[in-house]
């Protein structure tokens, strides 16, 4: 019989992801989510990219997937399947750094507990800034109020398009 392999993940991740964020910015593209994980007994390594001044286009993925192949396979121990794609257009965000990559865009907001006088907990708006210490600044699109919200107040939030 051959013997199960172990692989750990933080350690390949760790290995991968300066070479996936080199790769993207040579194309002018960021990674805001680089996910190595096992699915029904398969390796898949997943990839998505977003840019500032454009949609991600599949010529943008092609050229990633090309760039990244050899070098991948000399860092990940196991058999993988590569899949690179975009965000999507309503995607929920994973890490507090996305929040900055998509400052001036528009997302629908949950928050964990309603701001103070309020019942509401979920809102649409613009992100006008967010700072690692003091949380995500917002503008309300229903009334027109900038809020300032604590990042342990945030439950979820994605991008929304009208």
């Amino acid at each position: 019989m051959p013997m199960k392999q172990d692989v750990n993940r933080l350690e390949v991740l760790n290995a991968i992801t300066p070479l996936i964020e080199n790769t993207a910015m040579r194309f002018n593209l960021i990674p805001i989510e680089i996910d190595f994980s096992k699915e029904n007994h398969r390796w898949f390594l997943r990839i998505f990219l977003y840019s500032k001044e454009r949609n991600i286009t599949l010529d943008d993925c092609e050229n990633i997937t090309r760039s990244l192949e050899g070098f991948l396979d000399e860092l990940i121990p196991v058999k993988y399947y590569l899949e690179v794609s975009s965000p999507g257009l309503e995607r929920k965000f994973k890490s507090e750094k996305e929040f900055i990559i998509f400052k001036g865009k528009r997302i629908s907001l949950k928050l964990k507990e309603p701001l103070m006088g309020e019942t509401e907990k979920i809102f649409k708006g613009e992100i006008l800034d967010y700072d690692y210490n003091e949380g995500l600044t917002f503008f309300r699109f229903d009334d027109g109020c900038e809020l300032q919200i604590p990042k342990e107040n945030i439950q979820s939030a994605k991008l929304y398009i009208d």
